[in-house]
């Protein structure tokens, strides 16, 4: 069962203790960039964090955070913590994304690396899809195989792999959604430049094979499309007109000199 959190009655001793928390700010900061005191908070019971004014250079928006508590029957206050905390409109880095989650499709340039870790959920080991093998269940001693006898590849997309991939390839540009394929005469899956894949994936995609066209050799769903369909058809009256019949001229110089 959830219950609503409890109120929280600020500490009159706490609320009252802004010089004290003052003094603990300025013994480890300077007080050019200490300035006016911004209110209060109420934590818990006895435990009060006062805010103040940063002028420090570079930190527009940002305030100091110094939490005083009480113990019971006490009526002086200790400091707890000291901290510089940012508010509404401060200025902060953007949220920390790993390395490998910041690269794109098109960030690699000729040389560079991007080596895959060893439990990539997206890979499973070759001898899971019945690649030659199967009686090997020690890792490395398949990848010694593999190595010294050429067998295949050591490690093929997983299912959870191939669903990230098809996922990604559908909502993509090259799927139903693109505005290119809203446009279309028709759909892929019948035009006679898309070429079959192998496998599940065979039942969603293809590949393009029409130099003309812009998905030419990239893969495309069934049921994306585009102008250079191999069956569309120019509109009766978008057709170049029939040139009308030839004239015969059966006049010559001599006939008309004797006019």
């Amino acid at each position: 069962m959830i219950t609503a959190a409890r109120a929280v009655k600020p500490d009159t001793v706490g609320v009252r203790a802004v010089d004290a928390a003052r003094e603990a700010l300025l013994e480890l900061v300077d007080a050019a960039d200490v300035g006016e005191h911004l209110g209060h908070t109420a934590e818990d019971d006895r435990v009060v964090t006062h805010y103040f004014e940063c002028l420090g250079a570079g930190y527009r928006g940002w305030r100091w955070a110094v939490t005083v508590a009480r113990a019971p029957r006490m009526k002086t206050v200790t400091v707890d913590e000291v901290v510089l905390l940012p508010s509404e409109g401060a200025i902060i880095a953007p949220e920390w994304v790993p390395y490998r989650d910041r690269i794109q499709a098109g960030d690699l340039s000729p040389g560079d690396l991007l080596p895959t870790e060893e439990d990539d959920p997206r890979l499973v080991p070759g001898y899971l899809s019945g690649d030659p093998g199967d009686d090997i269940v020690d890792q490395d001693t398949w990848r010694d195989v593999i190595e010294k006898l050429d067998l295949g590849r050591p490690r093929v997309l997983s299912l959870e792999g191939r669903d990230l991939a098809a996922q990604r390839w559908y909502d993509g540009s090259h799927g139903p959604h693109a505005l290119l394929a809203q446009s279309a005469p028709a759909r892929c899956a019948s035009c006679g430049f898309l070429v079959r894949l192998a496998g599940p994936l065979s039942r969603v995609f293809g590949v393009c094979a029409n130099a003309q066209a812009n998905d030419d050799g990239r893969v495309v769903s069934r049921d994306h499309g585009c102008g250079a369909h191999s069956e569309a058809q120019l509109a009766q009256n978008s057709q170049p007109q029939p040139l009308a019949d030839p004239v015969l001229d059966t006049l010559s110089w001599d006939e008309l000199e004797k006019f």
